[in-house]
């Protein structure tokens, strides 16, 4: 992340976001908010940007689903994309957020019979931060009900909202269960389901188009960094908190971004949407309900996001922390972490944040001109 204060050249693991300069989003790929990416395609320049999948005012207000099926119908058959919809529509809601003179909407997805609901901490953002905010979760049925606000990993953009009304907890929720993201391949078959642009219970499908894409969203002081999967299935504004399904009905992801045409000027799909994958979503509600906070892995680093090299090159090391437990120097140049390349300052932070804190990584070193390989056990920072 982009260390405040006097270090407006350097990235910190540790240390919450500001503004970066421009040239370093512009090596650093897919990025939100109407910031550009400069991309050759068959030697193409096209200028995109990545958008927060969540549904700002001024479109469309949350609205309540219609029938999907009628009730003389027979079943759809076992293992079809009707199944799992059919499956996972009663455990989805809609979710509408004002706070501090802003509102918005999103989706959410029930995990427990006792109200947790899984969705993006940018959709609950102006709730989140304002003394007067409100939550307030749509279920597929038209039930609705206020919910509170449990926790939020701003870093990872994940937090977790409780609904409490007994008579909606007494009517045995509908719940999904978690899947395994490791266990997807590019070409896997996905289900979105969510509320974009206001309509309750879109189902959309596609494939897995990448793995592990590094994406960052959010604003300056507010960024998340995602080791995102990367999907075709259409998503929009809207959809953000939404649950990505394999074809089991199993949650694999959370979406939570678009890309856009930024030359176009709008915010509708063009198939590049990007989830949050489940066994890193999974551990941080985990956290969260338990403890009402969520741990995110650091390795104690400034980095130099102006360094032009591969690699991340390292500017400070925190005293005591693990990069100096392990002897990780000043100068040094992390060129991959387990085996996975590192390209620039961001890539490294988004590879150390698929890890847990305590989990132990290998950092491939570049020292003077000679490679290392370095043994790291990630630290927990909480100040999300």
């Amino acid at each position: 992340m982009i260390n405040q204060g006097c270090h407006t050249r350097a990235v910190s693991d540790d240390d919450q976001p500001v503004r970066p300069p421009a040239s370093w989003w512009l090596i650093a790929g897919l990025v939100v908010a109407l910031i550009g990416l400069i991309g050759a395609a068959l030697g193409i320049a096209i200028g995109v940007g990545a958008e927060a999948a969540d549904q700002r005012p001024g479109t469309t207000g949350i609205t309540q689903s219609l029938p999907q099926q009628d009730a003389d119908r027979l079943p759809p058959a076992a293992g079809t994309i009707a199944a799992v919809a059919a499956a996972t529509l009663p455990a989805v809601v809609s979710i509408a957020v004002e706070g501090g003179g802003s509102a918005g909407t999103g989706s959410g997805f029930v995990i427990d019979a006792g109200g947790y609901i899984v969705t993006n901490s940018h959709v609950i953002e102006a709730a989140a931060e304002s003394v007067d905010g409100t939550v307030r979760v749509v279920f597929s049925n038209g039930n609705q009900t206020e919910a509170l606000i449990i926790g939020r990993n701003v870093s990872a953009d994940v937090a977790v909202i409780q609904v409490t009304d007994p008579e909606i907890l007494g009517g045995q929720l509908a719940i999904v269960a978690w899947g395994e993201s490791e266990a997807l391949a590019v070409g896997d078959s996905v289900i979105a389901i969510g509320a974009p642009l206001g309509l309750a219970g879109t189902v959309t499908a596609g494939i897995v188009s990448s793995l592990d894409r590094p994406v960052t969203t959010g604003s300056a002081d507010r960024t998340a960094f995602i080791n995102a999967i990367q999907i075709d299935a259409a998503i929009n504004p809207g959809n953000s908190g939404g649950p990505l399904l394999n074809s089991e009905g199993r949650v694999v992801g959370v979406n939570s971004a678009v890309a856009t045409l930024a030359a176009a000027g709008g915010s509708g799909s063009i198939g590049l949407g990007f989830a949050i994958p489940a066994d890193s979503a999974e551990r941080i509600v985990n956290e969260i309900i338990e403890t009402g906070t969520s741990a995110t892995p650091v390795i104690g680093v400034v980095l130099d996001v102006n360094f032009a090299g591969t690699g991340a090159l390292i500017e400070e090391v925190t005293a005591g922390g693990p990069a100096a437990n392990a002897g990780i120097q000043p100068g040094d140049v992390i060129t991959a972490v387990d085996g996975r390349p590192v390209t620039d300052a961001r890539t490294l932070v988004i590879a150390i944040r698929s890890n847990a804190p305590g989990d132990s990584i290998v950092l491939t070193v570049n020292r003077a001109g000679q490679q290392e390989q370095v043994s790291v056990i990630l630290a927990g920072d909480q100040r999300d």
